[in-house]
């Protein structure tokens, strides 16, 4: 026969072990819990740097590559949008004109070769390397000379891990160009030290792949990280780049660091000129 001590001893034993199996079962759908999260905030890192990756190749002439490289989800809450800094674009339409096949060379490689952009927010004037960028600097010598850039919107501002102005398209998409490709050249220049471009480059942007360069092409406004696969064809002026801090401080439309400049920048003129 039990007695009423034994009984009493039992009863604490199975809430004892009642209470040991709730607390291991908490244990194991606690560690399931977080296995979970970790496997959800792996997901979310891989697509960050993914993400980040795929942002950092400045697109020119493919709609795929060009449109998922430039693709931002906005944030939940729209940025407080900054004063526009620039002036209304001058009168003109775009030229949609394009041709089959790289210009023939007519520059003289020897010669000294100057760009000038007379945008919305002031002038960019850009000192081209004609011999070490022969193919890119004809190529924007015939463009310029055909009005290809004029009236055409820079449709890119990078604030975050590069920093860079991207314009050049005539559709202002990201997916333009002039229907030709033309050569990478100068990957090799002194200027690109521990794969970054430094504050002052103009270079071509392109597909990912080489040759793939067309008309877009990006302004570097402060040293930025990028491998050395886009074509450094010249240097912005100290009054140019005074122009770029301006519009860079505008901030850009996603408040994620790429996409559309806040500020209204558009080409109204290019003109290369040599001396």
């Amino acid at each position: 026969m039990v007695t009423q001590e034994q009984r009493r001893r039992q009863l604490a034993r199975e809430k004892f072990l009642r209470q040991q199996q709730r607390r291991t079962s908490a244990r194991r759908k606690a560690r399931m819990r977080n296995a979970a999260i970790a496997s959800v905030l792996g997901v979310i890192l891989i697509g960050s740097v993914a993400l980040y990756t795929t942002g950092v190749v400045l697109g020119d002439d493919d709609d795929s590559k060009t449109n998922a490289s430039a693709e931002v989800t906005p944030s939940a809450s729209a940025p407080s949008k900054a004063p526009d800094p620039c002036e209304k674009p001058a009168e003109g339409k775009v030229k949609t004109q394009t041709w089959k096949k790289e210009p023939a060379m007519t520059i003289d490689k020897s010669a000294k070769y100057t760009m000038k952009l007379a945008t919305t927010c002031g002038d960019i004037d850009l000192a081209l390397k004609a011999g070490a960028a022969s193919h890119t600097v004809n190529s924007f010598d015939f463009l310029a000379g055909k009005g290809f850039f004029d009236h055409t919107p820079c449709h890119r501002l990078t604030t975050n891990g590069i920093y860079v102005l991207q314009c050049g398209d005539p559709t202002g998409q990201g997916n333009g160009g002039p229907g030709y490709n033309i050569p990478d050249e100068n990957l090799k220049d002194k200027s690109l030290k521990d794969n970054t471009y430094p504050a002052g480059t103009v270079a071509m942007a392109n597909t990912g792949q080489p040759d793939s360069g067309g008309s877009q092409f990006f302004l570097v406004y402060q040293d930025s990280p990028l491998p050395p696969s886009y074509t450094p064809f010249g240097t912005i002026s100290d009054k140019g780049m005074a122009v770029l801090k301006k519009i860079a401080e505008a901030r850009e439309s996603t408040g994620q660091g790429d996409g559309a400049p806040n500020a209204t920048v558009v080409i109204d003129k290019a003109t290369v000129t040599k001396s």
